[in-house]
Protein backbone atom coordinates (compact mmCIF):
# COMPACT_ATOMS: atom_id res chain seq x y z
CA UNK A 1 0.00 0.00 0.00
CA UNK A 2 2.62 2.46 0.69
CA UNK A 3 4.20 1.96 -1.89
CA UNK A 4 1.54 3.70 -4.17
CA UNK A 5 1.96 7.14 -5.51
CA UNK A 6 0.41 10.03 -2.61
CA UNK A 7 -3.09 10.14 -4.89
CA UNK A 8 -3.37 6.32 -5.16
CA UNK A 9 -3.02 6.20 -1.17
CA UNK A 10 -5.48 9.17 -0.47
CA UNK A 11 -8.15 8.80 -3.05
CA UNK A 12 -11.32 7.62 -1.09
CA UNK A 13 -13.48 4.76 -2.19
CA UNK A 14 -16.99 5.77 -1.44
CA UNK A 15 -18.63 8.42 0.52
CA UNK A 16 -16.57 10.65 3.05
CA UNK A 17 -17.08 13.77 4.07
CA UNK A 18 -13.45 15.97 2.88
CA UNK A 19 -12.00 19.35 4.15
CA UNK A 20 -12.24 21.96 1.84
CA UNK A 21 -8.40 23.61 1.72
CA UNK A 22 -6.81 25.21 -0.65
CA UNK A 23 -3.81 23.52 0.42
CA UNK A 24 -1.50 21.38 -1.48
CA UNK A 25 0.63 18.75 -0.35
CA UNK A 26 4.45 19.69 -0.64
CA UNK A 27 3.58 23.38 -1.49
CA UNK A 28 6.37 24.36 1.46
CA UNK A 29 8.74 21.73 -0.06
CA UNK A 30 12.28 22.84 -1.52
CA UNK A 31 12.90 20.14 -4.02
CA UNK A 32 16.74 19.61 -5.00
CA UNK A 33 18.78 17.73 -7.27
CA UNK A 34 22.49 17.46 -5.92
CA UNK A 35 24.28 14.78 -8.38
CA UNK A 36 22.33 12.01 -9.05
CA UNK A 37 20.19 12.28 -5.64
CA UNK A 38 16.81 14.18 -5.35
CA UNK A 39 15.68 15.50 -2.08
CA UNK A 40 11.92 16.90 -1.95
CA UNK A 41 11.61 18.44 2.23
CA UNK A 42 9.43 20.46 3.89
CA UNK A 43 11.51 23.64 4.35
CA UNK A 44 11.04 24.13 7.82
CA UNK A 45 10.30 20.97 9.55
CA UNK A 46 13.01 19.22 7.99
CA UNK A 47 15.74 21.58 8.71
CA UNK A 48 14.76 23.01 12.40
CA UNK A 49 14.32 19.19 13.70
CA UNK A 50 17.35 18.05 11.31
CA UNK A 51 19.74 20.88 12.62
CA UNK A 52 18.32 20.24 16.44
CA UNK A 53 19.29 17.14 16.45
CA UNK A 54 22.18 17.59 14.88
CA UNK A 55 23.38 20.52 17.24
CA UNK A 56 21.99 17.94 20.44
CA UNK A 57 24.77 15.26 18.77
CA UNK A 58 27.30 17.77 18.48
CA UNK A 59 27.22 18.81 22.06
CA UNK A 60 26.72 14.99 23.73
CA UNK A 61 30.13 13.74 21.73
CA UNK A 62 32.11 17.38 22.80
CA UNK A 63 30.97 17.64 26.87
CA UNK A 64 30.52 13.81 27.29
CA UNK A 65 31.54 14.02 30.77
CA UNK A 66 29.28 16.92 31.92
CA UNK A 67 26.01 15.79 29.73
CA UNK A 68 25.86 12.23 31.39
CA UNK A 69 24.71 13.39 34.87
CA UNK A 70 22.55 16.12 33.36
CA UNK A 71 20.39 12.90 31.57
CA UNK A 72 20.03 11.08 35.04
CA UNK A 73 18.69 14.53 36.63
CA UNK A 74 16.54 15.38 33.74
CA UNK A 75 14.70 11.89 33.72
CA UNK A 76 14.43 11.78 37.66
CA UNK A 77 13.11 15.18 37.31
CA UNK A 78 10.02 14.52 34.70
CA UNK A 79 9.43 11.45 36.25
CA UNK A 80 8.89 12.31 40.15
CA UNK A 81 7.56 15.58 39.66
CA UNK A 82 5.28 14.83 36.39
CA UNK A 83 4.21 11.17 36.97
CA UNK A 84 0.46 11.89 37.81
CA UNK A 85 0.49 13.81 34.27
CA UNK A 86 1.69 10.85 32.59
CA UNK A 87 -0.38 8.16 34.41
CA UNK A 88 -3.86 10.65 33.83
CA UNK A 89 -3.00 11.24 30.27
CA UNK A 90 -2.61 7.07 30.16
CA UNK A 91 -5.95 6.37 31.10
CA UNK A 92 -7.95 9.29 28.86
CA UNK A 93 -6.71 7.28 26.26
CA UNK A 94 -8.25 4.15 27.08
CA UNK A 95 -11.15 5.69 28.39
CA UNK A 96 -11.70 7.15 24.58
CA UNK A 97 -10.94 3.60 22.90
CA UNK A 98 -13.69 2.16 24.85
CA UNK A 99 -15.59 5.43 24.25
CA UNK A 100 -15.10 4.66 20.19
CA UNK A 101 -15.45 0.60 20.95
CA UNK A 102 -18.91 1.70 21.70
CA UNK A 103 -20.49 4.59 19.98
CA UNK A 104 -21.80 4.87 16.93
CA UNK A 105 -18.38 6.83 15.48
CA UNK A 106 -17.41 3.06 15.78
CA UNK A 107 -19.13 2.87 12.24
CA UNK A 108 -17.28 4.97 10.49
CA UNK A 109 -14.50 3.00 7.53
CA UNK A 110 -10.90 5.26 7.08
CA UNK A 111 -11.31 5.33 3.52
CA UNK A 112 -14.59 6.18 2.40
CA UNK A 113 -17.28 3.48 3.04
CA UNK A 114 -16.79 1.15 0.30
CA UNK A 115 -12.71 1.23 0.80
CA UNK A 116 -11.28 -2.37 1.35
CA UNK A 117 -8.40 -3.36 3.58
CA UNK A 118 -4.74 -3.45 1.73
CA UNK A 119 -3.38 -6.22 3.94
CA UNK A 120 -4.91 -9.55 5.63
CA UNK A 121 -4.93 -10.27 9.12
CA UNK A 122 -1.95 -11.72 9.41
CA UNK A 123 0.02 -9.54 7.37
CA UNK A 124 -2.06 -6.84 8.85
CA UNK A 125 -1.07 -8.28 12.99
CA UNK A 126 2.80 -8.90 11.71
CA UNK A 127 3.13 -5.40 10.93
CA UNK A 128 1.30 -3.86 14.28
CA UNK A 129 3.12 -6.10 17.15
CA UNK A 130 6.80 -6.03 15.12
CA UNK A 131 6.76 -2.19 14.91
CA UNK A 132 5.01 -1.50 18.09
CA UNK A 133 7.24 -2.99 21.10
CA UNK A 134 9.42 -5.70 19.46
CA UNK A 135 12.51 -4.83 21.25
CA UNK A 136 10.66 -3.62 24.38
CA UNK A 137 9.32 -7.48 24.80
CA UNK A 138 12.76 -8.98 24.17
CA UNK A 139 14.35 -7.07 26.25
CA UNK A 140 12.12 -7.02 29.43
CA UNK A 141 9.93 -9.87 28.63
CA UNK A 142 12.06 -12.09 31.81
CA UNK A 143 13.25 -9.00 33.68
CA UNK A 144 10.51 -6.85 34.32
CA UNK A 145 8.29 -9.87 35.77
CA UNK A 146 11.26 -11.27 37.88
CA UNK A 147 11.86 -7.76 38.85
CA UNK A 148 8.00 -6.55 40.61
CA UNK A 149 8.05 -10.48 41.71
CA UNK A 150 11.27 -9.85 43.85
CA UNK A 151 10.51 -6.31 45.19
CA UNK A 152 6.84 -7.48 45.58
CA UNK A 153 8.07 -10.48 47.84
CA UNK A 154 10.57 -8.49 49.63
CA UNK A 155 7.53 -6.22 50.84
CA UNK A 156 7.70 -2.35 52.19
CA UNK A 157 11.11 -1.10 53.54
CA UNK A 158 10.98 2.38 54.79
CA UNK A 159 13.55 4.72 56.07
CA UNK A 160 12.89 8.07 57.13
CA UNK A 161 9.63 7.88 56.44
CA UNK A 162 10.00 7.25 52.96
CA UNK A 163 9.77 4.28 51.04
CA UNK A 164 12.80 2.95 49.50
CA UNK A 165 11.40 -0.44 48.11
CA UNK A 166 10.34 -1.05 44.72
CA UNK A 167 7.30 -2.93 44.81
CA UNK A 168 4.66 -2.47 43.15
CA UNK A 169 1.39 -0.72 45.40
CA UNK A 170 1.28 -2.00 48.98
CA UNK A 171 3.66 -5.62 47.90
CA UNK A 172 3.16 -8.82 48.96
CA UNK A 173 5.93 -9.78 51.82
CA UNK A 174 6.89 -13.50 51.64
CA UNK A 175 3.39 -14.47 50.15
CA UNK A 176 4.80 -16.15 46.36
CA UNK A 177 1.89 -16.68 44.95
CA UNK A 178 0.63 -13.20 45.70
CA UNK A 179 4.26 -11.49 44.65
CA UNK A 180 3.68 -13.45 41.37
CA UNK A 181 -0.04 -12.19 40.92
CA UNK A 182 0.93 -8.76 41.86
CA UNK A 183 4.52 -8.75 39.44
CA UNK A 184 2.39 -10.25 36.31
CA UNK A 185 -0.17 -8.00 37.25
CA UNK A 186 1.86 -4.82 36.87
CA UNK A 187 3.72 -5.83 34.06
CA UNK A 188 0.38 -6.46 31.77
CA UNK A 189 -0.49 -3.22 33.11
CA UNK A 190 2.21 -1.62 31.28
CA UNK A 191 2.43 -3.73 28.12
CA UNK A 192 -1.18 -4.06 27.84
CA UNK A 193 -3.67 -1.66 26.99
CA UNK A 194 -2.70 1.60 28.02
CA UNK A 195 0.61 1.64 25.61
CA UNK A 196 -2.18 0.32 22.80
CA UNK A 197 -4.04 2.75 23.22
CA UNK A 198 -1.75 5.30 23.04
CA UNK A 199 -0.93 4.17 19.54
CA UNK A 200 -4.53 3.53 18.62
CA UNK A 201 -5.22 7.35 19.45
CA UNK A 202 -2.88 8.62 17.15
CA UNK A 203 -2.98 6.15 14.76
CA UNK A 204 -6.68 6.51 14.14
CA UNK A 205 -6.62 10.63 13.80
CA UNK A 206 -3.31 10.00 11.10
CA UNK A 207 -5.68 8.01 8.91
CA UNK A 208 -9.25 9.19 9.51
CA UNK A 209 -7.92 13.07 7.88
CA UNK A 210 -5.46 11.40 5.62
CA UNK A 211 -7.76 9.21 4.06
CA UNK A 212 -11.08 10.38 4.53
CA UNK A 213 -10.53 13.95 4.69
CA UNK A 214 -7.84 14.17 1.93
CA UNK A 215 -4.82 15.94 3.96
CA UNK A 216 -1.34 14.97 3.78
CA UNK A 217 -0.51 11.78 6.18
CA UNK A 218 1.45 14.08 8.11
CA UNK A 219 1.12 15.05 12.69
CA UNK A 220 -0.46 18.54 11.96
CA UNK A 221 -3.52 17.40 9.85
CA UNK A 222 -5.20 15.73 12.82
CA UNK A 223 -5.47 19.63 14.73
CA UNK A 224 -7.13 20.41 11.64
CA UNK A 225 -10.92 20.34 13.06
CA UNK A 226 -9.54 23.33 16.45
CA UNK A 227 -6.80 25.06 14.67
CA UNK A 228 -7.84 25.20 10.88
CA UNK A 229 -5.62 26.91 8.14
CA UNK A 230 -3.42 28.25 10.40
CA UNK A 231 -2.02 24.27 10.88
CA UNK A 232 -0.18 24.98 7.44
CA UNK A 233 1.62 27.88 9.42
CA UNK A 234 3.94 27.36 12.39
CA UNK A 235 1.36 26.01 14.62
CA UNK A 236 1.94 22.57 12.14
CA UNK A 237 5.09 23.58 12.12
CA UNK A 238 5.61 23.28 15.85
CA UNK A 239 3.85 20.05 16.07
CA UNK A 240 6.04 18.33 13.04
CA UNK A 241 8.90 19.40 14.69
CA UNK A 242 7.92 17.74 17.83
CA UNK A 243 6.80 14.66 16.20
CA UNK A 244 10.27 14.14 14.47
CA UNK A 245 12.35 14.66 17.33
CA UNK A 246 9.80 12.34 19.92
CA UNK A 247 10.08 9.68 16.68
CA UNK A 248 13.88 9.91 16.61
CA UNK A 249 14.95 10.20 19.84
CA UNK A 250 11.84 7.04 20.86
CA UNK A 251 13.47 5.14 18.55
CA UNK A 252 17.13 5.52 20.04
CA UNK A 253 15.59 4.37 22.83
CA UNK A 254 14.80 1.34 21.65
CA UNK A 255 17.57 0.58 19.65
CA UNK A 256 19.85 1.49 22.54
CA UNK A 257 18.31 -1.44 24.60
CA UNK A 258 18.53 -3.56 21.28
CA UNK A 259 22.28 -3.22 21.01
CA UNK A 260 22.88 -3.58 24.49
CA UNK A 261 20.85 -6.98 25.19
CA UNK A 262 22.39 -8.15 21.62
CA UNK A 263 25.55 -7.26 22.96
CA UNK A 264 25.09 -9.46 26.41
CA UNK A 265 23.71 -12.51 24.12
CA UNK A 266 26.85 -12.28 21.68
CA UNK A 267 29.00 -12.62 25.31
CA UNK A 268 26.67 -15.13 26.64
CA UNK A 269 27.29 -17.24 23.58
CA UNK A 270 30.30 -16.29 22.21
CA UNK A 271 32.42 -14.62 24.65
CA UNK A 272 32.31 -11.75 22.93
CA UNK A 273 33.36 -8.60 25.23
CA UNK A 274 30.72 -6.58 27.10
CA UNK A 275 30.81 -2.62 26.61
CA UNK A 276 30.16 0.33 24.56
CA UNK A 277 32.22 -0.23 21.26
CA UNK A 278 30.24 -3.96 21.04
CA UNK A 279 27.45 -1.75 21.50
CA UNK A 280 28.54 0.86 18.78
CA UNK A 281 29.47 -1.73 16.37
CA UNK A 282 26.32 -3.69 16.76
CA UNK A 283 24.04 -0.04 16.11
CA UNK A 284 26.39 0.38 13.21
CA UNK A 285 25.85 -3.20 11.34
CA UNK A 286 22.25 -3.00 12.28
CA UNK A 287 21.95 0.00 10.66
CA UNK A 288 23.06 -0.90 7.30
CA UNK A 289 20.97 -3.92 7.46
CA UNK A 290 17.98 -1.36 7.79
CA UNK A 291 19.31 0.73 4.89
CA UNK A 292 18.90 -1.99 2.71
CA UNK A 293 15.28 -3.03 3.81
CA UNK A 294 14.72 1.06 3.29
CA UNK A 295 15.52 0.61 -0.15
CA UNK A 296 13.23 -2.22 -0.58
CA UNK A 297 10.31 -0.26 0.41
CA UNK A 298 7.44 -1.02 2.74
CA UNK A 299 5.71 -3.67 1.21
CA UNK A 300 9.43 -5.48 -0.07
CA UNK A 301 11.18 -4.37 3.10
CA UNK A 302 9.22 -3.70 6.79
CA UNK A 303 6.14 -6.46 6.03
CA UNK A 304 8.64 -9.47 4.68
CA UNK A 305 10.85 -8.63 7.60
CA UNK A 306 7.83 -8.36 10.31
CA UNK A 307 6.20 -11.57 9.29
CA UNK A 308 9.53 -13.50 9.20
CA UNK A 309 10.42 -12.22 12.87
CA UNK A 310 6.16 -12.90 13.67
CA UNK A 311 7.33 -16.32 12.92
CA UNK A 312 10.71 -16.92 15.07
CA UNK A 313 9.06 -15.13 17.70
CA UNK A 314 6.29 -17.75 17.75
CA UNK A 315 8.84 -20.80 17.54
CA UNK A 316 10.61 -19.25 20.37
CA UNK A 317 7.59 -18.74 22.72
CA UNK A 318 6.00 -22.13 21.34
CA UNK A 319 9.28 -23.21 22.71
CA UNK A 320 9.04 -21.61 26.28
CA UNK A 321 5.45 -22.70 26.25
CA UNK A 322 6.69 -26.24 25.70
CA UNK A 323 9.38 -26.79 27.96
CA UNK A 324 8.73 -24.51 30.92
CA UNK A 325 5.85 -25.02 32.89
CA UNK A 326 3.05 -25.85 30.59
CA UNK A 327 0.55 -26.15 32.72
CA UNK A 328 1.65 -22.77 34.95
CA UNK A 329 1.93 -21.23 32.08
CA UNK A 330 -1.41 -22.27 30.33
CA UNK A 331 -3.57 -21.43 33.77
CA UNK A 332 -1.44 -18.66 34.57
CA UNK A 333 -2.76 -17.27 30.88
CA UNK A 334 -5.94 -16.20 32.38
CA UNK A 335 -4.61 -15.88 36.37
CA UNK A 336 -2.52 -13.03 35.25
CA UNK A 337 -5.21 -11.52 33.07
CA UNK A 338 -7.86 -11.97 36.45
CA UNK A 339 -4.72 -10.44 38.41
CA UNK A 340 -4.47 -7.34 35.92
CA UNK A 341 -8.48 -6.62 36.13
CA UNK A 342 -8.19 -7.07 40.09
CA UNK A 343 -5.26 -4.45 40.24
CA UNK A 344 -6.24 -2.23 37.12
CA UNK A 345 -7.86 0.46 39.24
CA UNK A 346 -5.19 0.45 41.48
CA UNK A 347 -2.13 0.37 39.32
CA UNK A 348 -4.16 3.39 37.01
CA UNK A 349 -4.53 5.60 40.25
CA UNK A 350 -2.66 9.21 39.70
CA UNK A 351 -2.84 10.56 42.83
CA UNK A 352 -2.29 9.16 46.17
CA UNK A 353 0.49 6.61 45.35
CA UNK A 354 2.61 5.52 48.01
CA UNK A 355 4.49 3.28 45.74
CA UNK A 356 6.89 6.34 44.75
CA UNK A 357 9.58 4.33 43.23
CA UNK A 358 6.81 2.31 41.10
CA UNK A 359 4.88 4.62 39.36
CA UNK A 360 7.83 7.46 38.74
CA UNK A 361 10.21 5.19 38.00
CA UNK A 362 8.60 2.48 35.90
CA UNK A 363 5.22 3.36 35.02
CA UNK A 364 5.56 7.15 34.34
CA UNK A 365 8.87 6.37 32.71
CA UNK A 366 7.02 3.53 30.22
CA UNK A 367 4.31 6.20 29.41
CA UNK A 368 6.80 9.08 28.16
CA UNK A 369 8.49 5.99 26.25
CA UNK A 370 4.91 5.08 24.48
CA UNK A 371 4.10 8.25 23.87
CA UNK A 372 7.27 9.75 22.69
CA UNK A 373 7.14 6.12 19.92
CA UNK A 374 3.80 7.35 18.84
CA UNK A 375 3.88 9.83 16.08
CA UNK A 376 6.35 6.87 14.47
CA UNK A 377 3.94 4.05 15.40
CA UNK A 378 0.48 5.73 14.57
CA UNK A 379 1.61 6.35 11.06
CA UNK A 380 2.57 3.27 10.74
CA UNK A 381 -0.64 2.10 12.36
CA UNK A 382 -2.54 4.52 9.74
CA UNK A 383 -0.51 3.56 6.35
CA UNK A 384 -1.79 -0.22 6.46
CA UNK A 385 -4.67 0.27 8.38
CA UNK A 386 -6.83 1.98 5.52
CA UNK A 387 -9.99 -0.15 4.69
CA UNK A 388 -10.71 -1.08 8.44
CA UNK A 389 -14.10 0.72 10.37
CA UNK A 390 -13.24 2.15 13.48
CA UNK A 391 -14.51 -0.45 15.70
CA UNK A 392 -12.20 -3.40 13.81
CA UNK A 393 -9.82 -0.97 13.80
CA UNK A 394 -9.57 -0.04 17.78
CA UNK A 395 -10.21 -3.50 19.07
CA UNK A 396 -8.02 -5.39 16.64
CA UNK A 397 -4.85 -2.70 17.83
CA UNK A 398 -6.14 -2.75 21.47
CA UNK A 399 -6.74 -6.43 21.91
CA UNK A 400 -4.69 -8.36 19.41
CA UNK A 401 -1.46 -7.16 20.68
CA UNK A 402 -2.49 -6.21 24.71
CA UNK A 403 -3.91 -10.26 24.27
CA UNK A 404 -0.04 -11.21 22.75
CA UNK A 405 2.01 -9.46 25.11
CA UNK A 406 -0.04 -10.96 27.84
CA UNK A 407 1.13 -14.37 26.48
CA UNK A 408 4.82 -13.38 26.10
CA UNK A 409 4.37 -11.92 29.59
CA UNK A 410 3.30 -14.61 30.70
CA UNK A 411 5.48 -17.56 29.21
CA UNK A 412 8.81 -15.66 29.62
CA UNK A 413 8.77 -13.83 32.84
CA UNK A 414 6.24 -17.24 34.64
CA UNK A 415 9.42 -19.42 33.25
CA UNK A 416 11.57 -17.72 35.11
CA UNK A 417 9.90 -16.92 38.08
CA UNK A 418 8.91 -20.40 38.35
CA UNK A 419 12.46 -21.35 37.79
CA UNK A 420 13.21 -18.91 40.89
CA UNK A 421 10.55 -20.13 43.22
CA UNK A 422 10.01 -23.55 42.38
CA UNK A 423 13.94 -24.74 41.27
CA UNK A 424 15.40 -22.66 42.97
CA UNK A 425 17.20 -21.36 39.84
CA UNK A 426 18.94 -17.92 41.03
CA UNK A 427 21.49 -17.49 38.12
CA UNK A 428 18.22 -15.67 36.25
CA UNK A 429 18.17 -13.15 39.03
CA UNK A 430 21.63 -12.45 39.79
CA UNK A 431 22.16 -11.74 36.07
CA UNK A 432 22.24 -8.44 34.50
CA UNK A 433 19.11 -6.97 33.26
CA UNK A 434 19.64 -7.05 29.53
CA UNK A 435 21.05 -11.07 30.06
CA UNK A 436 18.03 -12.40 32.16
CA UNK A 437 16.60 -13.43 28.85
CA UNK A 438 19.13 -15.56 27.91
CA UNK A 439 19.85 -17.16 31.34
CA UNK A 440 16.29 -18.01 32.03
CA UNK A 441 16.74 -19.78 28.33
CA UNK A 442 19.92 -21.81 29.29
CA UNK A 443 17.93 -23.79 31.88
CA UNK A 444 15.75 -25.10 29.20
CA UNK A 445 17.06 -28.07 26.52
CA UNK A 446 18.64 -26.71 23.74
CA UNK A 447 19.75 -23.21 25.06
CA UNK A 448 22.37 -22.14 22.52
CA UNK A 449 19.55 -22.92 19.65
CA UNK A 450 17.45 -20.96 21.43
CA UNK A 451 19.53 -17.86 22.52
CA UNK A 452 20.76 -18.07 19.26
CA UNK A 453 16.98 -17.52 18.00
CA UNK A 454 16.44 -14.79 20.72
CA UNK A 455 19.72 -12.44 18.95
CA UNK A 456 18.48 -12.74 15.60
CA UNK A 457 14.82 -11.39 17.12
CA UNK A 458 16.80 -8.44 18.61
CA UNK A 459 18.19 -7.51 15.48
CA UNK A 460 15.94 -8.24 13.22
CA UNK A 461 13.01 -6.27 15.20
CA UNK A 462 16.01 -3.60 15.69
CA UNK A 463 15.90 -3.70 12.12
CA UNK A 464 12.19 -3.69 11.64
CA UNK A 465 11.97 -0.28 13.85
CA UNK A 466 14.80 1.19 12.40
CA UNK A 467 13.05 0.54 9.22
CA UNK A 468 9.59 1.78 9.51
CA UNK A 469 10.79 4.95 12.03
CA UNK A 470 12.60 6.09 8.60
CA UNK A 471 9.78 5.80 6.69
CA UNK A 472 7.55 7.94 9.06
CA UNK A 473 10.31 10.33 9.99
CA UNK A 474 10.93 11.22 6.29
CA UNK A 475 6.65 11.51 5.48
CA UNK A 476 6.88 13.97 8.28
CA UNK A 477 9.46 16.17 6.87
CA UNK A 478 8.40 15.82 2.97
CA UNK A 479 5.37 17.80 4.49
CA UNK A 480 3.42 14.55 4.40
CA UNK A 481 4.41 13.11 1.04
CA UNK A 482 4.45 9.37 1.20
CA UNK A 483 6.72 8.88 -2.21
CA UNK A 484 9.58 11.16 -1.21
CA UNK A 485 13.07 10.32 -3.28
CA UNK A 486 14.97 7.50 -1.38
CA UNK A 487 18.03 9.02 0.06
CA UNK A 488 15.63 11.06 2.86
CA UNK A 489 14.71 7.87 3.88
CA UNK A 490 18.43 6.70 4.15
CA UNK A 491 19.45 9.82 5.92
CA UNK A 492 17.33 9.55 8.23
CA UNK A 493 17.85 5.95 8.78
CA UNK A 494 21.65 6.56 9.22
CA UNK A 495 20.64 9.87 11.59
CA UNK A 496 18.81 7.42 14.13
CA UNK A 497 21.78 5.10 14.30
CA UNK A 498 23.97 8.20 15.25
CA UNK A 499 21.62 10.08 17.81
CA UNK A 500 21.42 6.16 19.80
CA UNK A 501 25.73 6.13 19.31
CA UNK A 502 26.14 9.11 20.61
CA UNK A 503 23.44 8.68 23.33
CA UNK A 504 25.11 5.66 24.18
CA UNK A 505 28.54 7.20 24.48
CA UNK A 506 26.84 10.10 26.48
CA UNK A 507 25.50 8.36 29.35
CA UNK A 508 24.30 4.75 28.46
CA UNK A 509 20.91 3.72 28.81
CA UNK A 510 20.24 6.51 31.38
CA UNK A 511 20.76 9.46 28.50
CA UNK A 512 18.91 7.16 25.90
CA UNK A 513 15.79 7.10 28.64
CA UNK A 514 15.88 10.32 29.73
CA UNK A 515 15.43 11.69 26.61
CA UNK A 516 12.19 9.50 25.69
CA UNK A 517 10.99 10.59 29.10
CA UNK A 518 11.91 14.48 27.53
CA UNK A 519 10.77 14.43 24.03
CA UNK A 520 7.45 12.26 25.52
CA UNK A 521 6.44 15.27 28.10
CA UNK A 522 5.03 17.85 25.31
CA UNK A 523 3.94 15.04 22.97
CA UNK A 524 1.60 13.76 25.32
CA UNK A 525 0.16 17.43 25.29
CA UNK A 526 -0.33 17.15 21.76
CA UNK A 527 -2.28 13.59 21.92
CA UNK A 528 -4.44 14.78 24.41
CA UNK A 529 -5.63 17.75 21.77
CA UNK A 530 -5.73 14.97 18.99
CA UNK A 531 -8.16 13.44 21.39
CA UNK A 532 -10.20 16.03 20.80
CA UNK A 533 -9.94 16.82 17.38
CA UNK A 534 -9.87 12.84 15.99
CA UNK A 535 -13.55 12.93 17.69
CA UNK A 536 -14.43 16.55 15.99
CA UNK A 537 -13.45 14.78 12.91
CA UNK A 538 -15.09 11.51 13.33
CA UNK A 539 -18.36 12.88 14.39
CA UNK A 540 -18.85 14.64 10.70
CA UNK A 541 -18.12 11.20 8.72
CA UNK A 542 -20.64 9.13 6.98
CA UNK A 543 -21.02 5.94 8.59
CA UNK A 544 -21.36 3.33 6.42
Amino acid sequence: MSDKSHEELMKPDGDVNPIDTDYQVGQDNIALKIGPLGLDIHNRVFLISGLFIALFVFVTLAFQKEVAPVFGDIRGWLTSNLDWFFITAGDIFVIVCLFLIVSPLGKVRLGGTEATPDYTYPGWFSMLFAAGMGIGLMFYGVSEPLSHYASSFGGISVEDGVRTDWAPLGGAAGDASAAADLAMAATIYHWGLHPWAIYAILALGLALFSFNKGLPLTMRSVFYPLFGERVWGWTGHIIDILAVVATLFGLATSLGFGASQAAAGLNFLFGIPLGTTTEILLVVFITGLALVSVAAGLDAGVKRLSEINMMLAIALLSFVILMGPTIGILSGFFGNLVAYIEYLPALSMPFGREDANFSQGWTAFYWAWWISWSPFVGMFIARVSRGRTVREFIVCVLLIPSTACVLWMTAFGGTAISQVVNDGYMAVTESALPLQLFTMLDALPLAQVTSFIGIILVVVFFVTSSDSGSLVIDTISAGGKVDAPMPQRVFWCTFEGLVAIVLLLGGGLVALQALAVSTGFPFTIVLLVACVSTIKGLMSEPRG
